[in-house]
């Protein structure tokens, strides 16, 4: 998917700081690991559950529990088609704005 395909939009739902991080986070690779993602961005079990389930029930995510050798199955997260062009399309509408923004002095 190229920036040329992508419809500069904001999102409500993924404009959340924490949203935003989640999403930049699952942007960057096929999938993460739920205590992975959880340690990155340095906030609660509760709290990431809670955004993850918004964004889950927006299609934006999907998270899949998967077996271990030993202990509990762990859950991992992805973003879904939907989910990445709605996060490139935030990002490529908070470049607009930037780039539309003049530097001191203009207006």
């Amino acid at each position: 998917m190229s920036w040329g395909s992508i419809v500069a939009r904001f999102d409500d739902l993924i404009h959340v700081p924490v949203r935003l991080r989640i999403t930049a986070a699952l942007a960057a690779t096929r999938d993460l690991e739920f205590g992975a993602l959880e340690e990155s961005l340095g906030i609660s079990t509760s709290l990431l559950s809670k955004h993850l389930r918004l964004l889950a029930d927006a299609r934006y995510v999907v998270l899949e529990k998967r077996p271990q050798p030993f202990g509990r199955p762990r859950t991992w997260i992805r973003l879904t088609p939907e989910g990445r062009t709605a996060y490139l399309g935030h990002v490529a509408a908070l470049r607009e704005l930037l780039e539309g923004t003049g530097g001191p002095g203009e207006v």
